[in-house]
């Protein structure tokens, strides 16, 4: 009886991992140009909606990952999207990159630095010709 109370915890912790785990398939992703680099990675200079929790983060932290915003229905919204990482791939090329969400958007998906993280997807250039990528997302333990 003791292993199958043991199997059936560890169900149970698999499925409320997953439970957590936000995702979105087929999203649309438009680029914006944060230029953390050129901006000194500096959260305030650029106006990001999370400036106001994550700004004085170390250095490292902010340069991480490349800036994106997030305004997607499946996943944090508000202060608690703030910092969160998403991988996200391309679903036409499945480049993948993972970001960090510094910022809110309004067009019901993902806004991306276009250096540091829409220009790694955009591996064939179909999505700067359009104006969007469209791509799948989930949330990941961002390691720090």
């Amino acid at each position: 009886m003791g292993r199958l109370s043991l199997c059936l915890a560890l169900l149970l912790c698999l499925a409320i991992s997953v439970a957590d785990a936000q995702s979105g398939i087929n999203v649309r992703a438009t680029y914006h140009y944060y230029n953390p680099a050129q901006n000194g990675w500096n959260l305030n200079a650029v106006s990001a909606y999370c400036s106001t929790w994550d700004a004085n983060k170390p250095l490292a932290w902010r340069q991480k990952y490349g800036w994106i915003a997030f305004c997607a229905p499946a996943g944090p919204h508000g202060q608690q999207a703030c910092g969160k990482c998403l991988r996200i791939t391309n679903t036409r090329t499945k480049a993948q990159v993972t970001a960090r969400i510094v910022d809110q958007c309004s067009n019901g998906g993902l806004d991306l630095d276009y250096n540091t993280v829409f220009h790694p997807l955009d591996t064939d250039g179909q999505g700067y010709k359009q104006g969007y990528l469209t791509v799948n997302y989930e949330t990941v333990n961002c390691g720090d």
